[in-house]
């Protein structure tokens, strides 16, 4: 199973409204490298609801339930989506400043390359952050 990060405007589709609806599309992604990525997915794969803007911050665990298909709001029909289910809400959500404070998690995308809406984690990486949800180190 591979990990992964996916970013979301609070404001365009929350973690809240992804609760509400327990299971839904991916879509809006306009970015050949994030597409890359999506088309990486594979059923069963878990990523991190991350909350961009001013909230910053990881907001839970979902996991992949239907892979890689077109995005029929891409007029240009370059661009996909893909399904995530809800897995489990963060217990102390992870924000961006403590990941960027813990040096063992320095080689993440997310810390490189902030902007980018879908990105890989690694397995250690992914683990730490879990601790952090939890509220511990």
């Amino acid at each position: 199973m591979n990990h992964w990060l996916v970013k979301s405007d609070p404001e365009s589709w929350s973690w809240q409204d992804h609760l509400r609806a327990h299971s839904a599309e991916w879509d809006g992604v306009r970015n050949h490298q994030a597409k890359g990525y999506l088309k990486a997915m594979a059923m069963g794969d878990h990523a991190f609801f991350y909350h961009s803007g001013d909230q910053r911050c990881i907001c839970g665990i979902v996991r992949v339930v239907k892979t890689y298909y077109p995005d029929p709001t891409d007029k240009t029909h370059r661009f996909g989506m893909v399904d995530f289910q809800i897995v489990k809400p963060f217990v102390e959500p992870v924000t961006l400043a403590r990941i960027k404070c813990d040096a063992r998690l320095q080689q993440l995308v997310l810390v490189r390359n902030s902007r980018l809406s879908v990105q890989p984690v690694d397995p250690a990486s992914w683990k730490i952050i879990c601790r952090m949800s939890q509220g511990t180190p």
